[in-house]
């Protein structure tokens, strides 16, 4: 029976790493990779290692939060904390409706291929996939943990495989095969595109590391979170870096950037066409398993963050009680059922293609992750005097203020560097939009409940 209002524990530091990279490495790495190259080369590095800067400082910040207030609802509640009730409403909806927008594109993207395969309607195997892992998040948290730690192995497998078969290649390791060298890496230059053609690649991989802020929800379920969070974000950070930075390489190294590109399908894919590159036979339905993994690894993962998030805004009083109840596992299975009904109806609407609304919940989806970690970087700037004077904390921003200022500089350039493109500066104003909506909404729900929608809540530490 769920009446509870408290979550269970039990995920170790491996199956928080693993979920940052189930719910990061998706189908974007395998079918998107070639837009950034193509438009920078091989400076397309320059653009991930830009990405992963920025990534790296909000992970930070999460870390020196999370490990003396671990929270459910992490970044949303450290707003409401650092900001003001308003800020954590706001924080709070816009990551779960972003995160429930795309769980019907990754369904979707999946069961198009099974159903391919299988030769049969693609709702069939979109229906079982969602009815599957909404089981599996069912579980115990340590169940769910081991579930997804095997789940998104299979692809971090895939990968290690890739950049050793790559590495392989380049030094002319395989039989019939000599050492390339840099003779593709730079035969238009590092630089082929100028510094534009960077910008233009920092637009395509900006967003490379989304999902990554799972680890900070999960924590609060670990065994130990102060140490675990600590140790999952520092090598979550490092094997994410290698996994993206390190495929690139294989890739520049092996693939003349002008011949890549969005790939449409799975024989477009620079990895397919690496692969091919080593005789491996069946490449293409390889790597098309490969995609649905990667797609429901990061489902499974958004379900759970999508399902805590929803719980802590509710047990705020930001969203209706009834999402607040746990069973006597620590499950909660309201929340749970509702991100499970509305990824179907996503399902639905990607399915049947509505129209606008379909399209302005993933455009806001896109420009979300942005505002949610400016939202990170101020939560921190204000809140560390605070959690110094309560706390000694095993984890510190490094040279604060100057980096979080620094990434909050970096974040309004994206910002800026979006409006300069058609696509992103729609998926930026639809993200605005939404969070001007739900500004509103803060304000009116709060002050109906007769509380200041302008009051910072207090740490745990300050209240006892």
């Amino acid at each position: 029976m769920a009446t509870e209002q408290k979550l269970g524990s039990g995920l170790k530091v491996r199956h928080l790493t693993m979920m940052g990279l189930g719910s990061t490495i998706g189908a974007g790495l395998f079918l998107g990779t070639g837009v950034g190259i193509k438009a920078a080369g091989p400076a397309v590095l320059l653009a991930y290692l830009s990405a992963g800067v920025i990534a790296v400082l909000v992970m930070r910040m999460l870390g020196e939060m999370g490990s003396v207030v671990p929270a459910s609802g992490s970044f949303s509640e450290y707003a409401e904390m650092g900001i003001g009730r308003w800020a954590g409403f706001v924080q709070g909806w816009i990551y779960w409706l972003a995160t429930v927008a795309v769980l019907g594109a990754e369904i979707t993207g999946a069961s198009s291929f099974v159903g391919a395969w299988f030769g049969v309607k693609p709702w069939i195997p979109a229906l079982i996939f969602v009815l599957f892992f909404a089981t599996v998040n069912l579980l115990r948290v340590r169940a769910f943990g081991e579930f997804e730690f095997w789940f998104a192995f299979i692809k971090v497998a895939v990968l290690i495989g890739f950049l050793l078969l790559g590495v392989a290649l380049i030094f002319g390791l395989l039989p019939g095969y000599e050492f390339v060298g840099t003779t593709t890496f730079l035969a238009d230059g590092f630089l082929p595109n100028g510094w534009g053609g960077v910008a233009t690649a920092i637009l395509a991989v900006a967003f490379a590391f989304g999902g990554i802020e799972v680890v900070a929800i999960a924590s609060a379920e670990s065994e130990d979170p102060e140490h675990s969070l600590i140790s999952a974000v520092k090598s979550t950070i490092t094997r994410i870096s290698l996994f993206y930075l390190g495929s690139v390489l294989v890739i520049t190294f092996l693939l003349p950037y002008s011949s890549l590109g969005a790939a449409k399908s799975a024989a477009d894919s620079p990895f397919t066409r690496v692969l091919s590159m080593a005789g491996i036979p069946g490449v293409v339905g390889f790597m098309e398993a490969v995609i649905v993994l990667a797609l429901l690894s990061a489902f499974n993962a958004q379900i759970y963050a999508s399902s805590r998030m929803m719980f802590s805004l509710a047990q705020r009083g930001d969203a209706p009680s009834l999402f607040a109840r746990s069973n006597a596992h620590g499950v909660p299975v309201s929340a749970i059922a509702l991100s499970t009904f509305l990824s179907i109806v996503m399902v639905v609407l990607n399915f049947v293609d509505t129209g606008w609304l379909l399209t302005f919940m993933l455009n806001a989806a896109g420009g979300s992750l942005l505002i949610v970690w400016a939202f990170v970087s101020v939560s921190q700037l204000r809140l560390r005097p605070r959690l110094e004077r309560s706390y000694t904390l095993p984890i510190r921003m490094w040279a604060y203020p100057l980096l979080t200022w620094f990434t909050l500089i970096a974040l309004a350039g994206l910002a800026v560097l979006m409006l300069s493109d058609p696509a992103s500066r729609i998926q930026l104003a639809s993200a605005g939009i939404m969070v001007v909506l739900l500004f509103g909404t803060a304000v009116i729900s709060t002050r109906a409940r007769g509380l200041s929608p302008w009051e910072k809540l207090p740490l745990p530490a300050e209240s006892r």
